[in-house]
């Protein structure tokens, strides 16, 4: 995987706001392979919810969602350990799940596409990342 998509990048597309074109192209560009945390699609799903959407909706999305990225990263021991190691490191707080998904793209190598100002608060020596625009 080369580019990890956060929620807010998952929620820019599906709802067509600010970033929406960027996460398109990177579908489209076959040079790329995209993916995301566990932790996204979940936080992708109850934000779908608070939106209103109905349960068959969120379920159709999850699956277009699965089929559109390379991968789907469950947490391990590593990704665990990684984010310990952001959370000290950060110059602000980011909460528990932001942090286990910047550490998804720290462990896999990948750029963290994003458009929530706290991933900033991460070095960028160990994290890789591209901000959206704001919606």
């Amino acid at each position: 995987m080369t580019q990890l998509l956060d929620t807010s990048a998952l929620l820019a597309h599906c709802l067509a706001e600010g970033g929406a074109t960027r996460v398109q192209a990177l579908f489209e560009d076959t040079a790329v392979m995209t993916g995301t945390s566990i932790l996204a699609l979940f936080k992708f799903d109850l934000r779908l919810h608070q939106l209103g959407i109905d349960a068959a909706s969120r379920a159709a999305e999850l699956n277009r969602y699965r089929a559109l990225l390379g991968e789907v990263v469950n947490v391990d021991e590593a990704i665990r350990s990684e984010a310990v190691h952001l959370r000290i490191s950060a110059t602000a707080r980011a909460s528990a799940m932001d942090t286990l998904i910047a550490a998804t793209a720290s462990v896999r190598g990948a750029m963290l596409i994003h458009r929530d100002p706290h991933f900033t608060a991460f070095p960028v020596s160990m994290l890789k990342q591209e901000m959206l625009p704001a919606k």
